[in-house]
């Protein structure tokens, strides 16, 4: 199984949320200040509150995990890795799509493309890069006689 692993710069629990709200599925998160005594991994003021870990579950088995760059560990959001998401039909595609470009840009806009019947690319407000396509390829014609 190959899961995505996304990191965010303090950002990680509103940008769970709103993927929650978006794709649903099941939330967990887990933060800083939750880790146990001398785990090294624990936080105090502000850093405790941030993500530690966030899973979003969803009832195929697919999983979307994230975390707020731990304290002291310098990052950059999402620069050069996007999600795709691959959906049974062009009008979940474009639901999902038109909820993740709110407040973001869009890089390729939604429509039919040559290798897929709709697809479209989006950086979203959390700095994460989405592409959204169905392989529901309409069936053809029957040949005319």
């Amino acid at each position: 199984m190959l899961t995505a692993y996304v990191h965010f710069m303090g950002n990680c629990e509103d940008a769970m949320t709103r993927y929650h709200e978006i794709l649903g599925g099941n939330l967990t998160l887990m933060r800083y200040g939750d880790a146990p005594e001398g785990s090294g991994l624990g936080a105090e003021g502000e850093d405790a509150r941030k993500i530690m870990h966030a899973q979003l579950d969803f009832p195929d088995g697919e999983v979307l995990m994230a975390s707020d760059f731990p304290p002291g560990v310098e990052g950059l959001p999402q620069q050069s890795v996007t999600i795709t998401l691959t959906l049974k039909t062009a009008a979940r595609a474009e639901e999902l799509f038109e909820a993740l470009k709110e407040r973001g840009v869009v890089i390729e806009a939604f429509g039919p493309t040559f290798f897929s019947p709709a697809f479209g690319m989006v950086k979203d407000r959390f700095g994460t890069h989405w592409m959204l396509m169905t392989d529901d390829v309409p069936a053809e014609a029957p040949a005319e006689d």
